[in-house]
């Protein structure tokens, strides 16, 4: 695209936002600033890269596809994300597993994971200016193939996995002492029952007990290690009974003043979480916002710049929350080119956070106080074909990403030259 008909467009779009009080050049900047966490496992299918003794279940966790490509060690995972870094605009966080370890060839047991064996995400982090989140792993691991971690009934069992958590905590800390600034960990387990339970509450009490000697930890600093809780509606294998529901953990987080996961698919099918958001922040300090896209059941799709992420978005611009709440992504698809699926589900993140603060929302509230629904909801309607995609072009010109579709060629180049020589 001509840079110069992409500044007359912007420019005629900046003045019809103008109009409704809008400054299209202070929403770009705050809409560039707003981290967003990337999530590592898009590259490789969610596999991971420590050494295992034998196959192991997957425990719910699953992409499907069998697109070329995927990302075989961790260096061809960083020349990935290398890639997708410079095709989306905005500061960029990294959201790492623990079974994304670097152990030298050696098994290492989660439970014996340190800061060591992710020296060199840390390292190669640093260099690119990126911040690091962190997340346990509670499974595709041997004890974790009957479905329990955490609340377990063995409690041998249990210990592992609460040393496992503990552990991942300490590489955490060790992450934000490196770059600076805090590293989100997000706890989400596997836990539950594919058909009805004849107990309930006892793992629900072993979780509690489990959880409460992770965070009870006096070795780790909370402002380095922010935690969060993440529930979920149902999984593969937990189709009718999950142990970490919503109800569990945002008790669970309330009570014990850590912080809450909201992820876009872990809820019923024809439930959003926008509306939850206002609900939420009145009592609780935090949120993690995984943002993904679910069709018929939790199947993180790519996430696409749709109604639930426009309307999640403008739920918190409207309620200033932007420093409350953390943004990650959580997606994976192998049937499509890994760097496109990246590429698309990002730009999509940071548009729909443009697009939030384009809004018009103080004179909607105004509208709403006076009484002037219909003005209120024809406005609402109006603001949907607003110039919004020249104000878009400009921030991708203002970071130097590629405007349009125009990071497809380089995509395809990529799957060419590097992605199809990995079959």
């Amino acid at each position: 695209m001509n840079s110069k008909n992409i500044g007359k467009m912007y420019g005629m779009a900046k003045a019809r936002y103008a109009e409704l009080g809008i400054n299209t050049d202070r929403a770009i900047r705050q809409a560039l600033a707003i981290p967003v966490s990337m999530h590592c496992w898009q590259a490789d299918d969610v596999g991971g890269f420590e050494v295992k003794e034998g196959a192991v279940n997957a425990g719910g966790i699953m992409a499907t596809g069998n697109q070329g490509g995927r990302a075989r060690t961790p260096d061809e995972a960083r020349a990935d994300y290398d890639l997708v870094l410079k095709l989306v605009p905005g500061v960029m966080r990294l959201n790492i597993h623990a079974c994304y370890a670097e152990t030298s060839g050696k098994v290492v047991d989660r439970d014996k994971l340190e800061p060591r064996h992710f020296a060199t995400w840390m390292k190669w982090a640093k260099k690119k200016g990126l911040g690091l989140d962190f997340n346990p792993t509670f499974f595709a691991h041997p004890k974790a193939n009957d479905g329990y971690t955490l609340s377990h009934p063995d409690p041998k069992i249990r210990a592992f996995w609460v040393r496992h958590a503990k552990a991942c905590r300490k590489i955490a800390a060790a992450m934000a002492r490196s770059q600076g600034s805090p590293c989100s960990v997000n706890h989400w387990i596997p836990d539950g029952s594919k058909d009805y339970p004849a107990d309930r509450w006892s793992p629900r009490a072993n979780l509690t007990e489990s959880l409460d000697e992770i965070f009870n930890d006096p070795g780790v600093s909370r402002t380095q290690c922010v935690d969060y809780v993440e529930s979920k509606l149902f999984g593969i294998g937990s189709e009718e009974y999950v142990v970490g529901s919503a109800e569990y953990y945002s008790s669970y987080a309330l009570s014990r003043g850590v912080g809450l996961c909201l992820d876009m698919g872990h809820y019923h099918p024809t439930e959003t979480i926008h509306d939850k958001v206002s609900s939420f922040l009145q009592f609780h300090s935090r949120l993690l916002i995984h943002v993904s896209r679910p069709m018929r059941w939790d199947s993180d799709h790519v996430v696409l710049f749709g109604d639930d992420l426009r309307h999640l978005f403008l739920e918190i611009a409207r309620g200033r929350a932007w420093d409350k709440v953390a943004i990650a992504t959580d997606f994976f698809d192998a049937s499509i080119n890994r760097i496109a699926a990246y590429v698309i589900g990002l730009r999509a993140t940071r548009k729909a956070i443009l697009y939030s603060l384009l809004d018009p929302s103080a004179r909607l509230a105004k509208e709403e106080r006076k009484g002037s629904n219909a003005s209120r909801l024809g406005l609402m309607e109006e603001m949907k074909t607003m110039p919004f995609g020249a104000v878009w072009d400009q921030l991708c010109l203002n970071r130097d990403v590629p405007l349009g579709a125009d990071w497809l060629d380089v995509a395809g180049r990529y799957e060419e030259d590097v992605l199809s020589k990995r079959c």
